[in-house]
């Protein structure tokens, strides 16, 4: 595990890939660093990258407001299958089968479905793969995987919603945070070694 910045109010992170983001990172840094870590976002525990813990409850309401003011940029990078266009902006309905944990884009609003927002420029383009930026709008559960996948552009590892590679997890990363932090705007980075 990577800290890329610790003080007294809040740690950043990069979480590893197969590490839960709510109850063992928290653990984890408890016992690196000392003290309290309180999550105010999720990672799925297949997904590695950039995170920011709270280290007492007025930091959390602090990130929270942030996270829900949209002030909290979130942006990942992610291996796609298929040529993607250079760039664009996706609005989708998204409706989430619990007991499947699968989500799915539906046409209609209708109970459980939440509106989903993204956009994303492609970094290059080789052997049938574009590798993508993707900056999130809305947190929705498996967002950009289903959105890709719905496009016919599945990401590389991610047998749920399509790929038929031989990689055992979806190549999708949480690349940088971005957010208001004492009285300035901070961003912080981390790219994997297979973008």
């Amino acid at each position: 595990m990577e800290i890329l910045f610790c003080d007294h109010h809040i740690a950043v992170c990069v979480k590893p890939v197969g590490v839960d983001s709510e109850h063992d990172m928290p653990r984890y840094l408890s016992e690196a660093l000392g003290g309290v870590f309180l999550p105010v976002h999720r990672l799925d525990k297949n997904v590695g990258g950039v995170m920011v813990y709270a280290r007492e409850k007025a930091s959390a309401a602090l990130l929270s407001k942030a996270i829900q003011s949209g002030q909290m940029v979130k942006e990942y990078v992610a291996l796609v299958h298929g040529a993607v266009p250079d760039e664009d902006t996706w609005i989708d309905l998204l409706w989430k089968d619990g007991s499947k944990n699968k989500v799915f884009v539906v046409k209609r609003m209708r109970g459980g479905v939440k509106e989903a927002k993204l956009s994303y420029h492609k970094l290059w383009e080789r052997d049938g793969l574009s590798g993508v930026r993707v900056r999130l709008y809305t947190g929705r559960s498996h967002q950009i995987r289903v959105q890709f996948a719905s496009r016919g552009y599945p990401l590389v590892g991610d047998h749920k919603y399509g790929s038929k590679s031989d990689a055992l997890l979806p190549k999708l990363y949480s690349c940088a945070l971005t957010f208001p932090y004492q009285d300035e705007i901070r961003t912080f980075v981390s790219m994997p070694e297979w973008i």
